[in-house]
């Protein structure tokens, strides 16, 4: 299986905890995280060519190559997964990959994605807004 395709069978769940934790799962980290138009811009190019072969393009985890993956990859409109998930779990599988939280390793690392923290955020609201739909 090719890395692009690898690559993103994005979020089938992650943890980072530490500061500016919060009793919601999905509070988000406002100021100097809060991504910047280029970042959301780099964030949704990143989508189209990582995440849409396994998650498919509206995130129902119907990608192309989702056929191919067990466990399926993750369909980000399930509201239920989508209230009990962190942000900080969502980082955490986009940086370091299904594995590195005890998922798939399917879902693949994105070492690239460490020192851009507000393009990660924007991949965390573009995951988010699926669960809005």
């Amino acid at each position: 299986m090719n890395r692009t395709v690898m690559v993103w069978a994005l979020a089938v769940g992650l943890g980072v905890g530490a500061c500016g934790k919060s009793d919601n799962p999905r509070a988000r980290r406002g100021g100097a995280n809060e991504p910047s138009a280029q970042a959301v811009a780099e964030a949704s190019q990143i989508f189209a060519n990582r995440c849409t072969p396994c998650h498919g393009s509206t995130g129902g985890g119907d990608g192309p190559a989702s056929q191919s993956l067990n466990p399926h990859p993750r369909n980000f409109h399930d509201k239920a997964w989508q209230a009990q998930v962190a942000d900080e779990h969502l980082e955490k599988i986009v940086q370091y990959g299904g594995a590195a939280v005890g998922k798939s390793p399917a879902m693949p690392a994105n070492p690239d994605l460490q020192s851009k923290p507000q393009v990660i955020q924007a991949l965390i609201q573009k995951v988010r807004s699926f669960g809005q739909k």
